[in-house]
């Protein structure tokens, strides 16, 4: 099964590291801090906090998938 997306270029992957690694100064981050989430950002947030609480409902069972989820992104970086 397919979901239609494909993986990004090289060159893509650079731009968007380069893009996350670069230091955000201080007065854009207030500014972005200010911007208010939207009522459905707060719903789909609070809708992943269900859905992970509902898979995971332990604190071992969620720990256990963090410390699984931090190896996956430690071995992918770099």
């Amino acid at each position: 099964m397919s979901d239609g997306l494909r993986p990004a270029s090289p060159e893509t992957r650079a731009r968007l590291k380069a893009l996350a690694e670069h230091p955000l100064p201080l007065d854009e981050w207030h500014r972005r801090l200010a911007i208010p989430l939207s009522p459905e950002e707060i719903e789909h947030t609070r809708e992943l906090v269900r859905w992970f609480r509902r898979r995971y409902p332990t604190v071992a069972e969620r720990l256990t998938y963090v410390r699984r989820a931090h190896q996956r992104w430690v071995g992918r970086a770099g």
